[in-house]
């Protein structure tokens, strides 16, 4: 899998601190090409060891970035709703999403999580904050 690094930010919610980071990956074919884009948000808590992985996979109706015209980090739908997952509110959504859904970013397993099933929750979300 061949991977493109972003750096190690801060998000503060009340008195918790997480470290999120967000890449771009792509599946190695065994004939050296690539495919299958995928946005993958990784959030854990600073004082905990496992953490979240939400996956957004290129797929039907899913659009993933992978150069122009779309932005790196903007995955969206073909009816034109988006997320930005370099904003640290639609960080902030995608996690409490997660939490309310049962998940635990500050477990000592590392949890993945496909992201198109937090969309739909989180758009309206990160759309009402915009208002």
């Amino acid at each position: 899998m061949t991977r493109s690094a972003k750096r190690t930010r801060r998000l503060t919610i009340g008195d918790r601190t997480y470290l999120w980071s967000l890449r771009h990956t792509h599946r190695a074919l065994a004939d050296g090409t690539r495919e299958g884009c995928c946005e993958a948000l990784s959030i854990r808590s600073l004082e905990g060891r496992g953490g979240l992985r939400i996956q957004f996979s290129h797929g039907p109706d899913r659009l993933v970035p992978d150069g122009y015209p779309q932005p790196s980090g903007s995955v969206g739908t073909p009816d034109g709703r988006t997320l930005n997952l370099h904003e640290p509110g639609t960080v902030k959504a995608l996690l409490d999403e997660a939490v309310r859904r049962g998940r635990n970013p500050g477990g000592p397993i590392a949890e993945e999580l496909d992201g198109w099933t937090l969309f739909d929750a989180v758009h309206k979300a990160t759309s009402l904050m915009r208002r």
